[in-house]
């Protein structure tokens, strides 16, 4: 069965069909599976006109708007009663490269990892195009301050460009799952880690959206900066009961 990349979208009729195009004519035949969390802008019709195009096209309509983990976790369990054996995430503004998605795959096939992450730090050098230098210092610093409390040796923790096999995401428990903003990356990379499955990050070259709007937000940065606090200390508590 083919590999299949899931893409989250709220409002991106701007760069939906360009993305659509460009993995479906990538190499290697990659599914999409479009998760739109009813989009006002006509995201979802769009998708719906380009399903009449190819039948690796498939559309996940999600319901109100509820964050970007509500919308994979949608999303992984629709490819899981599928049988998908490698599962991608990316975001549908073009910050991540589309022709990396055989890269990530590669990876993942020939049993380097079980969950790989495509890496704007890896190396401490920052592969990051168009975003200001606060943003830039921003992210690189909250990477440290989640590789600080978790312990995890990952120079992007908070990276969008993952992939997974389906044995990881059949042991994770899913519904277990409680960030919904950007923490949910955190919070599956952790989750990861806690089980024992191994992790890679290969480099990449993140550029900023150059259409569309952007979702972050304060509430997003807050989620995350006291999430990994949660993270940390839910993972200790067992062994302070003791």
């Amino acid at each position: 069965m083919n590999p299949i990349v899931i893409i989250p979208t709220y409002n991106e009729k701007e760069n939906i069909i360009a993305m659509l195009d460009k993995v479906m004519f990538l190499e290697i035949g990659f599914d999409v599976l479009v998760v739109d969390d009813n989009s006002p802008d006509g995201t979802a019709d769009l998708v719906k006109q380009k399903q009449t195009d190819s039948p690796r096209i498939h559309l996940l309509e999600n319901g109100e708007k509820n964050g970007l983990g509500t919308a994979y976790i949608a999303g992984f369990k629709w490819c899981l009663k599928r049988s998908y054996d490698y599962i991608f995430e990316m975001d549908c503004d073009f910050s991540h490269n589309p022709e990396d998605l055989i890269r990530l795959y590669n990876e993942l096939k020939d049993g380097h990892c079980d969950l790989v992450v495509g890496s704007r730090y890896v190396g401490n050098v920052v592969n990051v195009v168009n975003w200001p230098m606060g943003r830039v210092l921003l992210s690189y610093f909250a990477s440290a301050y989640v590789r600080f409390f978790t312990r995890m040796k990952l120079s992007d923790a908070t990276a969008g460009f993952v992939g997974y096999t389906n044995k990881l995401l059949k042991t994770i428990n899913l519904d277990n799952i409680q960030f919904r903003g950007y923490a949910f990356q955190i919070e599956m990379k952790y989750t990861t880690y806690r089980l024992g499955f191994s992790i890679k990050e290969i480099p990449i070259i993140f550029t900023d959206r150059t259409a569309g709007e952007s979702k972050m937000n304060g509430s997003i940065i807050k989620e995350a900066l006291f999430g990994v606090l949660w993270l940390r200390f839910k993972s200790i508590r067992p062994k302070l009961a003791n």
